[in-house]
């Protein structure tokens, strides 16, 4: 059943009838669906949250663009509400609000379990063909209209892209040129990444990287085989580091 957060501009689901001790962050084009599987196993003492992130799900879109810092101050009240930080489980896009959230916020997090999250940009990244490119350029001057670089789009953008609609295009824009050295080097709490060896949205290097620039408080558990969307393939595993951190390991 659907409840409403943060003054009801935030829409979830909560697990379990314990006070909810986990909270966790979907990714791009997703809902709080996919952690029904990890967060329907926890135990009966612990409740958590799965929130439909701004612009999916139940929740409205944000007024405005937003890049990963300002979905973070749109959980910050939901977290504030809770009797203790939570452990924030973030699966891709969610991972980027998730580490704003643990280096701006420290007091509202507890730990982070991190998966398929798209944190560094890896070197020798494809450019954008050379015809979308120019006509990206044209377009900015006026020179090339709305329904042509409408159908450059169509043709040369990612699928997310392609299928967002209105702000949220804008919204995907943003959230794919960011990166995170400086909320991973600003974060505190202990960081779990758990990661597919056959994650082709975010790869296995991304996370052996940030695990070199977390040190000591992150540690990296690889599953052999799996892909992208480990919320649905993986869900056994994701529990599994909720309840290390949550004891304290």
């Amino acid at each position: 059943m659907l409840q409403a957060y943060a003054g009801g501009r935030l829409f979830g689901t909560a697990f379990g009838p314990g006070v909810p001790r986990v909270v966790a962050l979907h990714g791009w084009a997703r809902t709080h669906a996919d952690f029904t599987g990890v967060l329907g196993g926890l135990d009966a003492d612990t409740g958590a949250i799965a929130v439909d992130l701004p612009g999916f799900g139940a929740t409205p879109p944000p007024p405005e663009v937003w890049g990963g810092r300002q979905y973070a101050e749109a959980i910050v009240p939901l977290l504030a509400d809770l009797p203790e930080p939570p452990v924030l489980l973030c699966h891709s896009f969610g991972g980027r609000v998730g580490v704003h959230l643990a280096a701006g916020w420290p007091d509202h997090v507890r730990a982070l379990v991190l998966t398929g999250v798209p944190l560094l940009r890896l070197g020798g990244g494809r450019k954008p063909a050379l015809r979308y490119r120019v006509g990206r350029a044209l377009h900015r001057r006026g020179i090339l209209g709305d329904e042509a670089m409408e159908r450059l789009r169509q043709r040369y953008g990612s699928t997310d892209y392609k299928r967002a609609q209105g702000i949220m295009r804008a919204v995907h824009v943003v959230a794919v040129n960011e990166t995170y050295e400086d909320q991973l080097a600003a974060t505190r709490c202990p960081v779990e990444l758990v990661w597919a060896d056959n994650d082709t949205e975010a790869p296995l290097p991304v996370a052996e990287r940030a695990a070199t620039m977390l040190g000591n408080q992150a540690t990296l558990t690889v599953l052999p085989g799996a892909g992208h969307m480990t919320p649905l393939t993986a869900p056994d595993a994701l529990r599994a580091a909720i309840e290390r951190q949550l004891a304290g390991q």
